[in-house]
């Protein structure tokens, strides 16, 4: 291999070369180049250069792939800049556009960006095309401002030939989501004449349009291009449309894409209409969509397929939807976990919770790992009908596969032993959250403390999680402090009650009105109707909806105690 003569230059060399660059050249080279100071990239060259045994293998691809498979940039700079004038240069090499873009990206990448700068200005490679590259790369390190500052730098270098660095700066602009600010650069660019939009740039401002739901002004951009929209800028005003649920509208811009040489609808096209139909509960418009596709020789994927076994199962055709799994699987296409969470949420839409769990239980046998989420429809469909066994089982299934339930689950567990009235299980399941890596959030306070305060005798269990709420940094809201007055009333405990009421006015909360009347009438049981009036009096400096009826319940109260 040593010895053998290389005879291609910079500008022409045989295809094979590219493909079948030998891996052990890229390695020798690169091995040589860890040994060297990766601090200094640029230091005086002893002669001969130790890189200079490979001088007679250069070439554009060679230079390319050294440069790519190097992680230290300082080692890739060294390389690049030997390579520039190797000394002996027998192939007469002579850095090539992608041997710049090569250098430029592993710079740029390590946040390199001055020395990337000095590299392309000094051999005058700094194109609209690599400023594009800087914009984009601050762009991703979140520096809008020297993104921006370096668009109007080209800007006025290039006289506005700057469309790449143009349609960088709206790129960065909309992910960022400063949709104004690119819209602002679009209109003063074109309105100063500096700037003529291609297919690219109307796409990205119709994208960021119709990702911040404004799909009628991406609309209007769409249906005012001046040059002709490609497949992306039709599916993405179509995904637009779908993403807000019209679907009309989405069908519309289909339509015209249809009739659009040399732009016909792809499996992209096809799998955000069905996925829009079955979102949207059109799974028979969904149907049709499909089969049309088909018929027009587009090949589904697993998402098209995903996409319409989760419609048919959102509305409860299990079967077909199995019956589509089937043809998915015969089309050379695999089924996975969203396939079959999909199937497991139509068995619980059913009420078929049984089949449910053995379905998962089958996805574990085949190798399958469902996630939360397979799991969370399976607890969820268990509590639907009324089995929190069954869902505590899975809960516990869930721990021993290393899955960790989320709030979600833990709560739907909560809701169904409270409905049922199984306090103390709730009450344990809650605190056995945190050992589970999950901690109880405020619905799942709420919904313990919502069943505990209608049983009496049982509210120093709800200060203790009252207090454990606070130090898990929840605070109480008007449905749960009504709760606690509610509570210490029925528990004849009404110097609390009228502590926690008093607290409540302070924190500019009211009682519910029907709380409230509960409240007003064990007072005036006991006789304290001075308090009765005295309570009235700190309600109304709170504002209180529908005063008028918070008046007659005292009034009412009132009456009561003097008969």
């Amino acid at each position: 291999m040593a010895g053998r003569s290389v005879t291609t230059t910079s500008s022409s060399h045989p295809l094979s070369d590219l493909i079948a660059q030998p891996t052990s050249l890229v390695s020798s080279i690169t091995i040589l180049l860890q040994t060297l100071n990766p601090q200094n990239p640029d230091p005086p060259h002893p002669h001969p250069s130790p890189l200079a045994q490979f001088a007679p293998h250069l070439n554009p691809h060679l230079v390319t792939q050294v440069i790519k498979t190097l992680k230290n940039p300082n080692h890739a700079l060294y390389f690049f800049n030997w390579a520039s004038n190797p000394d002996p240069n027998p192939t007469n090499y002579a850095h090539g556009h992608f041997a710049y873009i090569a250098i430029t990206d592993l710079l740029i990448s390590r946040g390199h960006f001055s020395a990337a700068t000095r590299l392309l200005e000094s051999s005058d490679k700094l194109s609209d095309f690599m400023v594009g590259k800087f914009i984009k790369a601050h762009g991703d390190r979140g520096h809008l401002r020297s993104a921006i500052h370096l668009f109007y730098r080209v800007r006025r270098k290039e006289m506005g030939r700057c469309l790449f660095s143009f349609n960088a700066i709206l790129g960065v602009l909309v992910r960022e989501s400063r949709l104004g600010l690119a819209q602002a650069i679009w209109g003063q660019s074109v309105k100063e004449g500096v700037m003529k939009p291609d297919v690219s740039s109307y796409t990205i401002l119709i994208k960021g349009l119709c990702r911040m739901g404004m799909v009628e002004d991406a609309q209007k951009v769409f249906d005012r291009m001046v040059c002709n929209p490609n497949s992306i800028t039709f599916n993405t005003m179509i995904n637009g449309f779908v993403k807000k649920g019209l679907m009309e509208d989405a069908r519309r811009v289909f339509d015209v894409m249809m009739g659009t040489d040399g732009c016909l609808p792809d499996t992209v096209t096809y799998t955000t209409l069905i996925d829009g139909y079955c979102k949207n509960g059109e799974i028979d418009e969904a149907k049709r969509c499909f089969n049309e596709m088909v018929r027009q020789n587009c090949e589904p994927n697993a998402l098209t397929y995903n996409a319409l076994i989760y419609g048919l199962c959102l509305r409860g055709d299990v079967d077909e939807a199995k019956r589509m799994m089937t043809r998915m699987r015969l089309n050379g296409l695999k089924d996975n976990v969203a396939t079959h969470t999909s199937l497991l949420k139509g068995y619980c839409i059913v009420g078929r919770s049984d089949e449910a769990v053995r379905h998962l239980g089958e996805m574990v046998r085949i190798g399958m790992e469902p996630d939360v989420k397979s799991y969370g429809v399976v607890v969820n469909g268990c509590c639907k009908v009324k089995k929190p066994d069954e869902a505590i089982g899975l809960l516990s299934e869930m721990r021993g596969r290393g899955i960790r339930p989320n709030v979600f689950c833990f709560n739907a567990v909560i809701r169904v032993l409270v409905d049922l009235g199984e306090l103390d299980r709730a009450i344990l399941l809650l605190k056995q959250m945190p050992p589970s890596g999950c901690y109880p959030n405020f619905v799942s306070y709420n919904t313990v403390i919502s069943g505990l305060v209608r049983t009496r005798g049982r509210m120093r269990e709800v200060e203790e999680l009252v207090s454990d709420m606070f130090r898990n940094g929840h605070d109480l809201d008007t449905t749960l402090y009504s709760f606690l007055v509610q509570g210490y009333c029925n528990d004849g405990n009404m110097e609390t009650a009228m502590q926690v009421f008093l607290e409540m006015i302070q924190k500019g909360l009211v009682l519910d009105v029907h709380i409230f009347s509960v409240f007003v009438k064990e007072l005036s049981v006991r006789g304290k109707v001075f308090e009765v009036e005295r309570i009235f009096e700190r309600m109304s400096s709170c504002h209180v909806i529908d005063v008028d009826s918070y008046k007659r319940v005292l009034d009412s109260c009132l009456i009561t105690s003097f008969e």
